[in-house]
């Protein structure tokens, strides 16, 4: 059983950066494709992100491409999230999830989630 907890969120002004962390326990990340999940008050969690298991940022959805960065460090079994230029719209709850197929994270699905941590973007 993979446990998987998010830090790295908080409030932050529009045009500020963060990075969010998931930090794995229970399973290696280096098995698993590893990916990024928010989800927004009132909407449906939605895949944002997948982290490769070498280089940085595979999988991207439109809307987050160009300022969503996903990558990993299999040696400290960890994911993160880099988030630059934050706008109102990235409020969200944010998750890291696994699956051992990327392929589930475009029907929104994973096999283990993290509890997610809250991004507050303010104007």
């Amino acid at each position: 059983q993979v446990q998987l907890v998010e830090s790295g969120g908080g409030l932050v002004q529009a045009g500020g950066s963060l990075r969010l962390s998931c930090v794995a326990s229970g399973g290696t990340v280096s098995r698993y494709a590893m990916g990024w999940f928010r989800q927004a008050p009132g909407k449906e969690r939605v895949f944002l992100v997948a982290a490769p298991r070498s280089g940085t940022s595979t999988l991207l959805i439109d809307s987050v491409k160009g300022r969503f960065t996903a990558s990993r460090d299999n040696a400290r079994n960890t994911v993160y999230l880099q988030i630059n230029n934050l706008s109102p719209e990235d409020t969200a709850v944010y998750y890291c999830a696994a699956a051992t197929l990327s392929d589930r994270f475009r029907a929104n699905k994973a096999d283990y989630w993290g509890r997610g941590t809250q991004v507050t973007v303010s104007s």
